[in-house]
């Protein structure tokens, strides 16, 4: 932790000082004492910064820029998660329509390759005489995650606050965690990511999940960098129909952006449920059944033609 923050301050200080020297300061006045440096003039307020030869020095605050493509927060402050959350999602099967814009924002907000979707819209049909009806799935962050155990580098792991997320510093690409999901909610990148080179050239991040790395599993990190915003995940806010509700159940509330219930009495009256309960894995993501739908199931096989056009 303390290699990177110094790693942190040395490149900042790297960039100031590249900056005054590109400005042609005047080399008998310190450059940030001596007025309008570029376009930017001083506040007078001063910030401590580490040199490089670890002597403190003070900067005004005027000439601080942030570090692009810096990860908020270490990945070991990452890997701990938020205090005193447990983050939960509700998908109300009755909302959806097969629009899937819960997969293109998922897709683009993580770069994610195509046909690589954390996301995915199937039909479903119970039994012969039931009616058919759209559902997304994605990973459920289950309480008793098979998917831990069974990597062999701690590179899938739980944080305290539900989430369960991959670093893919650690992935060795063994795939033991896709062996091991019962929901199928994983994939494998087996190619080099189609993402710009500044991209590729970012620090990973465990919060973000970006960049993807080739020969590394990735999955729905319930889109930990917007939750420690306070902001709803991607596919929430991306639903033009509810259909994804997220929130705190510690605080028994969730929503979908437009709506907020509280966790217990929506679970309650809807007669929510958990996918494959039977197998102990106790999933965050819940589900309301497909009852006085929205739209009909027919609507959804035409927005399926449109986007295989």
């Amino acid at each position: 932790m303390d290699q990177e923050n110094n790693s942190r301050r040395n490149f900042l200080l790297g960039g100031l000082l590249a900056a005054g020297a590109i400005a042609g300061c005047n080399t008998n006045k310190d450059v940030f004492e001596s007025g309008i440096v570029g376009d930017v003039k001083p506040s007078g307020k001063k910030v401590k910064l580490l040199s490089v030869d670890g002597d403190v020095i003070e900067v005004d605050e005027a000439f601080l820029k942030p570090v692009p493509h810096m990860p908020p927060i270490s990945n070991t402050e990452a890997r701990k998660g938020i205090p005193g959350k447990k983050f939960v999602m509700v998908i109300d099967l009755s909302r959806c329509k097969n629009l899937k814009k819960c997969q293109e924002a998922c897709n683009h907000a993580h770069e994610l390759n195509p046909g690589e979707n954390w996301i995915k819209v199937e039909p479903m049909k119970s039994a012969e005489f039931t009616a058919p009806y759209w559902e997304p799935t994605t990973c459920m962050h289950c309480d008793e995650p098979p998917c831990v155990k069974v990597c062999p580098v701690d590179a899938t792991f739980k944080r305290e606050d539900g989430i369960v997320a991959i670093d893919s510093d650690r992935c060795i690409g063994c795939r033991f965690c896709m062996a091991a999901c019962p929901y199928s909610a994983r994939v494998f990148n087996w190619s080099e990511p189609e993402i710009p080179a500044e991209i590729a050239a970012q620090p990973y991040s465990i919060e973000t999940s970006i960049p993807q790395k080739k020969g590394t599993v990735s999955k729905c990190d319930f889109c930990a960098d917007m939750t420690r915003e306070g902001m709803l995940p991607h596919c929430v806010s991306a639903c033009p129909n509810g259909v994804f509700a997220f929130g705190d159940i510690n605080e028994d509330t969730v929503s979908n952006g437009a709506e907020t219930f509280r966790f217990s009495d929506l679970i309650k009256d809807k007669a929510g449920y958990r996918l494959m309960e039977d197998l102990g894995t106790k999933p965050s993501v819940y589900y309301l059944p497909p009852v006085n739908r929205n739209f009909p199931y027919e609507s959804g096989l035409e927005n399926d033609k449109i986007q295989n056009k």
